[in-house]
């Protein structure tokens, strides 16, 4: 199996999701669904298709779209399964962090000059 996804990869997710998170979680299966998730809610949030310009878009946008994808896709991963953590807080702690980075990436998204400024990059 490969990478299915567009905006991030298998690795990215893994890498997120550290160390403790369930093997099955960050295996590719799971991992290429919660890329298409993460995807599909970007896209949805934002109100604009990246996928459909992904190719075309300048590399620093691609890296934020790889960072919100890769967070969201990994908090997924994380909430399958936390029982490999030290402990539950240090879950919810990269939970949080996570979170905190995609709704960063979104709230950008969603902003018009932001958009303005990525469609003329």
């Amino acid at each position: 199996m490969t990478d299915t996804g567009i905006m991030t990869t298998n690795a990215g997710v893994k890498a997120k999701a550290g160390a403790y998170a369930n093997a099955t979680a960050v295996g590719e299966t799971n991992t290429n669904l919660y890329i298409h998730m993460a995807e599909g809610v970007i896209n949805s949030l934002s109100k604009f298709n990246w996928c459909d310009i992904y190719a075309g878009l300048d590399t620093d946008v691609i890296y934020m779209l790889d960072d919100c994808a890769s967070n969201l896709a990994a908090m997924y991963a994380i909430q399958y399964d936390m029982s490999g953590f030290s402990s539950l807080a240090e879950a919810q702690t990269m939970l949080n962090v996570l979170r905190d980075g995609f709704e960063r990436d979104i709230k950008a998204l969603q902003d018009k000059d932001v958009y303005d400024f990525i469609i003329n990059a």
